[in-house]
Parts: structure tokens; C-alpha cells; sequence
């Protein structure tokens, strides 16, 4: 680990514990033999732990390394391990090969899948006059702090999160308290909380870790989570000069602190600060990971602020094959399609249905160009009828492919036949920004 900063606190309660590891720089590549070490080095100063619940990503962000993480604390506690509860938010049900792809040999039996409708307990509010003052006066409701019940049965010693920072449309920053608040999260907790963060806008918060979304969440963690032993572990992960994905940092803590090192990183490993804008954008969604334009839409929210006027945004998804994951906001997403923030924000006020899933109307507004550029939808399996309905461009996935070779264009700048285009080869890594968009 030479040449890599490391700081670590020890302790043997789980009370006043703070910062345990904070490692890596923006040219650190942790091998695995490394991150294991480190973790473990970690684990050892929480002294021993009986009960142990682990909140990692689903597959949606395998890149995090949080599956191989997991595979390490279940090494490390063993039968002390007791359950394994994927931080799903909306997203649909890890399948077994799911699980295996990104878990390895970690039992199934230890898998837990979170349902956003039923499996919750509401620990408390945070006040109406609050969010009221965040959203700058466009909101007044309070929002529910709402966590998975096993998260809230006190069954567990330590409640491990694990995850990865990185920049988010509805969060700034994803993990932290995101992972425990959102990702175990609640109905209403998720739907007012996206919500908030369409309506106070996304390119305020995209790449910021201190905004009004998070002000709330630390709230609610400030005042309703103080009795549960939560320690989260964050990776940072960027790509080295050859195009490989490299953690590049790892912190473990159950702070703001641990989380704000791990973003200040993030920032220097994850955001690229264009000093032009987009004409024309290419993005690839792994079928893996991006099924969904609930999902896929992240080559919409991490481009939007480097796309030039008129640009193009052309969204390669061969595994795309339904708009929302969860039924009714897949009906939702159809009926109203991806119409701008002044359409939806109207659509809110005249149907009961949206206003009542407004994770949804936050992701009609995220899904938006606005107005300012085009985009192309390349789908492995919805028809042109569904796209163009839904208020994109359609593109045929097999012409497009062969015109924009996703296994022969490298990340960034690249011309095509005479054509300039800048390519994306995951959404879900970073944050693409033209400088004077960014800082306007």
C-alpha cells in the first residue's frame, strides 16, 4: 500500500466510534489481496460482533465492489454473518444468478430481498418546516425516515452498509445514509425525498455532497438511526490510463467524515469537467446491469449537464426491455412520458396517481433533456411505438451498434467516419459536466 495515505482510529464500542480507515488517493489501484487487508484491519477495531447484518448494492452497481466486499465480511464473521440485505429501493429482486455474479460463493441462504411497500417501519419525521425551508418554499410536507424492519428490530450488533460513492442525480453524492434511508427506504421515504431533489433541481445537486436531500437524510440519521450500530464502508472507483476499472479508495467509518473523504475523492476520480460542450454523445448500458429506463436513464442524468444545445445523446441499451421495474411506475412513465419539468409538475397537480408516486414524476423530470438537446433510445426490446411515445428519438439498436462499436470506441473523444462523438462506456461511473453549465 505504498504511497497510499491511510488513517485509522481504534476503538472497541461501537459509541463514538468515527473514522476507522481512510485510504487511497486519485492514482491508487488497491488489489484485492489489499482491500481485504484493509478491511479486515478495519473489522478487528470494531471488536467482536455477534449479529451482523450487511446492506450492500444490488447488482445495478456491481462496479462498486461492494460484492466482493461482502464475500471478505463473510469470511471475516462467518456464522456471525446473518443476513445479507441487498439495498434495492424501487429496483426489482436480485435473482440467484444475480447473486452468484456478483456474490460469488456467498450463501443464498443469507440473502434478504427489500420490498419498498411492505417490509418497512417508520422510525420517525423530519418536520415539514424543514423540508418547507430546503426546498426554498416549493414543498411542505414532512418526510418519513423509513427503513427495512430488520434494520429497526435492534435483532443485530452491527449494521454494515457497503457501497460506493459516486456522483448521483437525486443525492449529490450517492451512499452514506442514501444506502440505509433510500436503499432499505420506504414509499413515501423514497417518493418525497426524489422529489425534493428534482424540484430543487438536478444540476444544483449532481456532484455535491452537502445539498437539500442530503441535509435531510442526516437529519433523519441524526435523530432516528443513534440507537443502530451502523458502520458504512465506501469505495471510490475510477479507471486507470488503460480503461480498467480501479478501487481507489476505501473508508470505513460512521461519519460524515468517512463519507465527505470518500466524496472529496469521488470528485477527483469521478466527475470530468469538459471545457466544451457535447455535440454528440454515445452511451452504452451494459445488459447486466441496465434493463430499464428507470435504470439506463443515468446516460440522461450524468450527460445532461455536458450536452451542448441541440447536441445529440444517442443511448446504446441492448438489455432495455420496460421503463420502470416496479409495475405501476412503469405505467406511470408511459402515460405521461419523459415531457420536461413544467409538464410533470402540472401532471402532479391534476393526477392523484403520479402525486402519489412521486419517485416517479422526479424521474420524468430527470429523464428530460428539457427541451435542449435530442435523444436516442437504442432498445434490445421495446418497440419504436413505446419509445417514441415515452418522448425520445428511436434508433435501431443493431444500425446504431455497428455504426458506434461499443468494443471499439475508448472513453471520451473519438471520431466515427469523419464524425466527432464522445463516448461513454458505463453512465453509472461518473459525472460528465461542461464547465460553464456547471458552475452557470
Amino acid at each position: 500500500m505504498s504511497g497510499h495515505t491511510t488513517y485509522i482510529r481504534r476503538t472497541l464500542t461501537v459509541e463514538a466510534m468515527g473514522l476507522f480507515l481512510s485510504a487511497g488517493n486519485s492514482t491508487a489501484s488497491f488489489t484485492s489481496p489489499q482491500l481485504k487487508e484493509m478491511l479486515f484491519q478495519a473489522l478487528d477495531s470494531l471488536g467482536p460482533r455477534r449479529k451482523v447484518l450487511v446492506v450492500p448494492p444490488d447488482q445495478t452497481r456491481a462496479h462498486s465492489r461492494a460484492g466482493e466486499l461482502t464475500r471478505y465480511v463473510w469470511e471475516y464473521y462467518g456464522d456471525h454473518l446473518k443476513a445479507i440485505l441487498p439495498a434495492l429501493g424501487t429496483h426489482s429482486p436480485m435473482s440467484p444468478a444475480a447473486i452468484a455474479r456478483m456474490f460469488g460463493e456467498v450463501p443464498l441462504s443469507l440473502f434478504r430481498a427489500h420490498n419498498w411497500r411492505t417490509d418497512i417501519v417508520t422510525l420517525g419525521e423530519v418536520p415539514a418546516e424543514f423540508i418547507h425551508e430546503k426546498s426554498e418554499g416549493k414543498l411542505n410536507y414532512a418526510w418519513p425516515a423509513q427503513v427495512n424492519k430488520l434494520i429497526a428490530s435492534g435483532e443485530f450488533d452491527l449494521v454494515l452498509s457497503i457501497g460506493q460513492v459516486v456522483p448521483h442525480e437525486v443525492i449529490g453524492m450517492a451512499n452514506y445514509n442514501k444506502n440505509i434511508l433510500v436503499g432499505t427506504g420506504g414509499r413515501e421515504g423514497i417518493n418525497r425525498s426524489h422529489y425534493l431533489g428534482a424540484v430543487y433541481g438536478m444540476e444544483r445537486i449532481m456532484g455535491r455532497a452537502d445539498n437539500p436531500v442530503r441535509q435531510v437524510l442526516n437529519y433523519a440519521s441524526d435523530h432516528f438511526l443513534k440507537d443502530v450500530p451502523l458502520v458504512y464502508v465506501h469505495t471510490v472507483v475510477g479507471r486507470d490510463p488503460e480503461g480498467h476499472l480501479v478501487v481507489r479508495g476505501l473508508f470505513v467509518g460512521d461519519d460524515k467524515e468517512c463519507f465527505h473523504r470518500a466524496a472529496d475523492l469521488s470528485l477527483q476520480v469521478n466527475f470530468e469537467m469538459l471545457e466544451r460542450p457535447i455535440q454528440k454523445a454515445v452511451v452504452y448500458l451494459e445488459p447486466h446491469e441496465f434493463k430499464s429506463t428507470w435504470l439506463g436513464n443515468k446516460a440522461i442524468y450524468r450527460t445532461r449537464m455536458a450536452l451542448a444545445d441541440g447536441g445529440e445523446l444517442i443511448i446504446l441499451a441492448p438489455g432495455v426491455k420496460e421503463f420502470g421495474e416496479d409495475p405501476a411506475i412503469d405505467r406511470l412513465i408511459r402515460r405521461y412520458g419523459y415531457c420536461g419539468t413544467p409538464a410533470t409538475l402540472a401532471a402532479v397537480e391534476k393526477d392523484p396517481e403520479l402525486a402519489s408516486d412521486l419517485s416517479a414524476a422526479a424521474h420524468l423530470i430527470h429523464g428530460s433533456s428539457e427541451g435542449r438537446f435530442h435523444i436516442t433510445y437504442c432498445p434490445g426490446h421495446l418497440t419504436r411505438e413505446e419509445i417514441e411515445s415515452a418522448g425520445f428519438r428511436y434508433g435501431d439498436l443493431a444500425s446504431m451498434t455497428a455504426r458506434y462499436n461499443p468494443d471499439t470506441l475508448k472513453n471520451g473523444q473519438n471520431t466515427v467516419n469523419g464524425e466527432e462523438i464522445f463516448f461513454i462506456s458505463n453512465p453509472g461511473l461518473g459525472l460528465w459536466a461542461d464547465r460553464g453549465r456547471f458552475h452557470s
